[in-house]
């Protein structure tokens, strides 16, 4: 029975992987579920898999940086929503990649691959030096994919049809213009994944997308207000942002 680790901080995307993995591989056991870099090492340390699927961006320590620190104690596939950094990857000996959001087409072809491999030594990633380097000078990936739950059912929601989103307690509320939906993910780390030059932070906690904006407009007390093409509320601008708006 092969042992695999997965490394993947959206939690219901990792519960995808992990169901689909087993559905195609039901001989295989999933050791733990880490939920980001410095966890996944740890585990890789406590629990020594012979496989570790690892999220290229991830809080803490990125995939990249797992990998070389795991050096060659266990195979590597990496998740990703950019097939540049995993075609980079995969060149450097990885075994293979998934692309976010999930294909179980792509996931058959790289279990294909690492039953081959499983007979021969895990390889050095440690070129993967200057990957690593170039994405933390700034080659982040940007999140195209909100993974959400609705009962017993994982939905997709592009991240282009995301009018805000809200801080909501513990979670973020994901709005589209006809649904919402709570994701676990921190606002602060939504801002570093998202494509900037079209959404915006206007307030502590909210994020809206820049392409979404019907109007702005500033009352009397000078407070600035966001109407939204496709949603009938508005959206509170808080001194901190309004920057962006000193025309009106």
């Amino acid at each position: 029975m092969t042992r695999i680790l997965i490394a993947e901080d959206e939690t219901l995307l990792a519960a995808e992987i992990r169901e689909e993995l087993l559905r195609q591989w039901p001989e295989a056991e999933v050791l733990a579920m880490a939920r980001d870099g410095h966890e996944a090492l740890n585990l890789v340390e406590q629990l020594q898999p012979e496989v570790c699927f690892l999220d290229v961006q991830m809080p803490g320590l990125s995939g990249l940086e797992v990998a070389q620190l795991i050096g060659r104690r266990a195979h590597v596939v990496f998740i990703t929503a950019h097939e540049r950094y995993a075609i980079q990857a995969f060149d450097e000996g990885a075994v293979g990649y998934l692309l976010k959001p999930l294909d179980p087409a792509r996931m058959a072809k790289t279990l294909l691959r690492l039953k081959e491999r499983l007979s021969q030594p895990p390889a050095d990633l440690r070129g993967l030096d200057a990957l690593a380097g170039a994405r933390n000078n700034g080659a982040t990936e940007q999140l195209r994919w909100i993974t959400v739950q609705r009962g017993r059912e994982l939905q997709l929601i592009a991240v282009d049809d995301v009018i805000y989103f809200r801080a909501d307690n513990k979670y973020v509320a994901v709005i589209t213009a006809d649904t919402e939906a709570l994701i676990s993910v921190p606002l602060k780390d939504l801002v570093q994944r998202l494509d900037g030059e079209h959404f915006w932070q206007v307030h502590r906690s909210t994020i809206v997308n820049a392409h979404a904006i019907k109007s702005v407009s500033r009352s009397l007390s000078g407070k600035l207000r966001i109407a939204l093409k496709n949603r009938p509320e508005t959206l509170e601008v808080s001194p901190t942002f309004s920057g962006r708006f000193k025309q009106l």
